[in-house]
């Protein structure tokens, strides 16, 4: 049996980034992640420019700015034949602006990063199995693909697992009956598109909502949600993946889009996951800390998935860091769980609600176009759209001062 302060479940950007600030801080951390990096994930792939103080913290900044796309200095709404553009809010007192990776290069980053700091990488490996103790949690760690078992104990616990695959953990999603109104999201990246350096649009469709932006490496990266039943109502003839069904079904009902991807070339293939999870969950259950998706998700509409990932790991590891020598007792914990709450519901809870009201009106083009003489009048309007989705709130900053060093 193999013994660390802290176990993390997953090696996205929440559960890297909490692996590497624990791990900074002098704590011995098991980071268990159950695909093999690099990989390829659904996701829209843009952070926002609150997120540099915390890229910055966890030494990965430099290189997340020389292979991000360009900076995002642009938002816009692409809704049938209309577009409606404003600037991104700006960050009091900064000249940066946000920037899109894709997953495959964050993910490697931040996973190498916390490996130099000392962290034990699992992976490819699972954890099948979570026992409370007095102390903290014993887990059972499956390796792949050979399915070999060992045991770890932990003080810690915390699950960056995401809210999309199940799994018999009591934070992992169970599964459940297909709905109509179940939300599958769509991803791919292009070449040679006509997509305006610093833009990043809205696609605004019939059933669902998208949005681009450029990655870096010359590509642009496309994603979207649709609702399970616009989605099987689709034409699908044979040998047309459900990828391009969707796209085809995008460029008709929003077809100010068609320029966009003229003579635009698919790199690589369509990636599809689901179902989506919106929505506030516990952020402490049955004695395990959650971080990530997994304890809250905003509809991607506004892309700030990765934002609250990242921030809600380092909310939970300020409030870890200065009590790792008391941590293995259960009312520590349970002190740390009140707070983090209260610090991720001040911070995320807004977004959440904000994206949920965007998501329902942008998969209504009808909608959406009725508001048009506004937005062409007070095109402001996009930008205070996009400060209330987040983009100029600094959670690492600002939740520094709600964090003591006394449990």
């Amino acid at each position: 049996m193999s013994r660390f302060d802290a176990l993390i479940i997953g090696g996205g950007p929440a559960g890297a980034t909490a692996a590497l600030l624990l791990a900074e801080a002098g704590w011995s951390v098991a980071l268990v992640e159950q695909k093999a990096f690099p990989r390829r994930k659904v996701c829209g792939e843009y952070l926002s420019a609150t997120n540099w103080p915390l890229l910055a913290r966890l030494g990965i900044a430099d290189a997340f700015a020389d292979q991000a796309g360009p900076p995002v200095t642009n938002t816009a709404i692409f809704a049938g034949k209309r577009e409606y553009r404003a600037a991104l809010p700006r960050i009091a007192g900064s000249n940066s602006w946000g920037q899109a990776l894709p997953r495959e290069h964050l993910d490697t980053l931040l996973v190498a990063r916390a490996a130099s700091l000392g962290v034990a990488v699992l992976q490819p490996a699972r954890c099948v199995k979570l026992t409370a103790t007095t102390d903290g949690c014993l887990a059972i760690i499956e390796s792949r693909p050979e399915g070999k078992a060992s045991q770890i104990a932990a003080h810690v616990v915390i699950a960056a697992h995401g809210s999309w695959e199940t799994g018999d953990l009591a934070t992992q999603k169970q599964p459940a009956p297909p709905r109509g109104g179940d939300w599958l999201a769509f991803k791919a990246h292009f070449r040679q598109t006509n997509l305006p350096a610093g833009l990043m649009p809205m696609l605004c469709f019939a059933g669902g909502y998208g949005g681009m932006v450029h990655v870096g490496g010359e590509r642009a990266s496309l994603s979207c949600c649709i609702q399970r039943r616009r989605f099987e109502r689709l034409s699908r003839p044979a040998g047309v993946s459900a990828g391009e069904a969707v796209l085809t079904h995008i460029l008709e009902s929003c077809p100010v889009l068609q320029p966009v991807l003229d003579g635009a070339l698919v790199d690589g293939t369509w990636l599809s996951a689901g179902v989506i999870q919106p929505g506030i969950r516990p952020r402490f259950r049955d004695g395990v800390f959650v971080v990530g998706n997994a304890a809250g998700e905003a509809h991607p509409v506004v892309a700030e998935g990765i934002s609250m990932a990242m921030q809600s790991a380092w909310l939970l590891a300020e409030e870890l860091k200065p009590l790792r020598t008391k941590i293995d007792r259960g009312e520590v914990r349970e002190h740390v769980a009140r707070r983090y709450s209260t610090a991720w519901r001040r911070a995320f809870a807004p977004r959440i609600y904000a994206a949920a009201a965007i998501a329902q009106w942008a998969s209504r083009p009808w909608l959406v176009q009725a508001a048009g003489p506004l937005l062409d009048a007070f095109p402001r309007l996009l930008t205070w759209g996009a400060r209330l989705s987040g983009k100029s709130h600094v959670v690492v900053r600002e939740a520094a001062r709600l964090v003591t060093t006394e449990c």
